[in-house]
């Protein structure tokens, strides 16, 4: 295929997934799924592998195909544990020892046939704000074991009964309707946009033609030539891959950071270790996150597939982001994840935490590694957590994650490797009549206010979380001084006060409380973040929260969060010294 053939064919395909994307927003329900955008959509090839993702939830997307494989393994043709599938159905699963994440994120696998051949697979997944378990929201702060978190779904074919009993175990049974009615009608287009597009191209190419309406391209032909087109968009995603990985220098590096705990327990509060040693060799590169610490008793564990997310985050990121993100580009990448470790969970313990928290600090070790290994490429660490809240009351539940401060980001100094943007306005080449001096490569400070790493979600709009809920949006404003100083400082968090209208519960579950995003480069830490609680609004009452906990609220008590702002790169002495 030639290289402008092979460009169209990634953005048609990409177009499907963003189309599928699309769809399930605008027909979702719940506000978590609608305006904030907590959904991801891919396509498949036949054989499993990721052919191309929207650019949505980079947690979603990098552990999206752990979910295919089970459904795979569970019901394609010759499976030994069930029947093979037909056109039409499709295949529900949450359960995180078998391709999940945690239980909110229900992924729906939809197969893609043409004239009965199988050509490919159309997968969506999103976070449900509740799947029943122990506390409102789904994910319990206090939970030990996965049972306590909600209802549980290996790959099991998608049904009214199905659906009946996951509305059962839900506090918000019409939510849960209507986003998985938006998660099916998305799947629906993206295997007829799929089949289309692979028909057309097949009728494209052959010889005797062909029209693509009515199935009159033979479908053993359609499935040749799709196997060798989207062969070719994989292997494409592996050469960009491997000629990324070739620049950067053999060697090895290693690099750790700490989770502040584990739960809400005295005993549960103490630091817990992630680090990940990084090989490069040639065009192959090794992730290796042995020297992390055990599974924990509580829910901050990851299952692997979450793992292998944030890794896949954080290498396309650094080596080169125009990398197509397909399977083809993750092979030459090893990932060794110990079994049992709290970036590794086995059954049965909570891992409700690790999808949202987990992953960030597995995407802050990562990128400290490829900092070391590519100096001048990483920028210094952004908040690090996601800060959940969760509140429910009589027949509703509400689900967010906050935004805080990107870390920042390297501005040149040293060398570095980073590209610069051409300077605007001024004389160039054989002319330098103006005397002031211009700097292409000046500071670049991390954004504020923002989601950051593995999370990609927007805020809810304050109008549409008053509407849909019993909560009023008292304060919401940058955390002025929260970013770390440096000669790129670091973005600034969030203070936000959401008073609650109802006697309810609230959960938190947040990270940076006690360690600090680091800086890079001799730049300063950003600020840890901070929960409170304001009886009916008190200020001379205010207490702290833990970092996580369930609490209950009466009507007119508000919750406060200040989210941790991003490290600074470079040291802010330098910003002087290149005036």
């Amino acid at each position: 295929m030639d290289p402008a053939s092979l460009q169209i064919l990634i953005s048609r395909l990409t177009g499907v997934a963003e189309e599928m994307g699309a769809v399930l927003r605008r027909a979702a329900y719940s506000p978590n799924i609608k305006e904030r955008a907590d959904c991801s959509a891919a396509l498949f090839t036949a054989a499993g592998e990721l052919l191309v993702q929207a650019e949505h939830i980079p947690v979603h997307l990098g552990s999206m195909p752990a979910s295919v494989a089970a459904a795979i393994a569970a019901f394609a043709s010759g499976a030994a544990s069930g029947p093979s599938l037909r056109p039409g159905q499709q295949i529900i699963l949450n359960d995180p020892f078998a391709g999940g994440t945690h239980l909110n994120d229900i992924t729906l696998v939809a197969p893609c046939f043409v004239d009965d051949e199988l050509v490919g697979w159309a997968a969506n997944r999103a976070h449900h704000a509740d799947v029943g378990g122990m506390a409102p929201g789904s994910i319990p702060p206090d939970a030990v074991e996965v049972y306590q978190e909600g209802l549980r779904i290996p790959p099991v074919l998608l049904s009214k009964g199905m659906v009946a009993v996951l509305c059962a175990n839900s506090r918000t049974p019409d939510e849960r309707r209507g986003d998985l009615d938006a998660q099916i009608g998305a799947n629906v287009v993206g295997v007829r946009r799929l089949a289309a597009l692979l028909a057309a191209s097949s009728a494209a190419s052959s010889a005797e033609g062909g029209a693509v309406e009515g199935g009159a391209v033979d479908g053993a032909a359609v499935e040749g030539a799709a196997v060798d087109a989207l062969d070719e968009v994989l292997a494409y995603g592996e050469r960009r891959m491997r000629a990324a990985l070739a620049d950067v220098p053999d060697g090895e590096w290693s690099f750790w950071d700490v989770l502040d705990s584990s739960g809400p327990r005295p005993s549960q509060q103490h630091p817990v270790r992630v680090a990940v040693t990084l090989r490069v060799s040639g065009d192959q590169v090794e992730f290796d996150f042995t020297g992390s610490d055990p599974q924990q008793p509580g829910n901050v564990n990851a299952v692997e597939a979450v793992t292998v997310s944030a890794v896949a985050f954080a290498l396309r990121t650094v080596v080169d982001p125009t990398i197509p993100a397909n399977g083809g580009a993750m092979r030459p990448v090893s990932v060794i994840v110990p079994p049992g470790s709290v970036v590794g969970a086995l059954p049965p313990c909570a891992v409700g935490a690790g999808n949202v928290e987990v992953s960030q600090r597995v995407a802050d070790v990562c990128l400290g590694a490829l900092a070391e290994a590519l100096p001048g490429r990483v920028g210094a660490a952004s908040q690090g957590t996601m800060n959940n809240v969760m509140i429910g009351g009589s027949g509703w539940v509400y689900y967010e994650t906050v935004a805080g401060g990107q870390g920042g980001r390297p501005g040149g100094l040293r060398g570095g490797s980073g590209a610069a943007a051409g300077m605007s306005g001024v004389h160039t080449g054989m002319t330098n009549t103006v005397k002031e001096r211009h700097r292409s490569d000046g500071p670049r400070p991390g954004q504020s206010g923002i989601h950051t790493n593995m999370t990609n979600t927007s805020n809810t709009p304050i109008e549409a979380l008053e509407r849909a809920f019993p909560l009023r949006v008292l304060r919401y404003t940058l955390r002025r001084g929260s970013g770390g100083a440096g000669y790129s400082p670091g973005g600034e968090g969030i203070e936000r006060d959401l008073q609650v209208l109802d006697d309810c519960s609230v959960s938190l579950i947040t990270e940076r409380r006690v360690s600090r995003p680091w800086g890079l480069e001799g730049g300063e830490p950003g600020a840890v973040g901070e929960n409170w609680l304001l009886p009916a609004g008190d200020e001379a009452r205010a207490e702290p929260l833990s970092d996580k906990c369930t609490v209950q609220l009466n009507a007119g008590d508000v919750v406060r969060m200040l989210t941790p702002g991003g490290g600074g790169w470079g040291a802010s002495s330098q910003v002087r010294e290149v005036r």
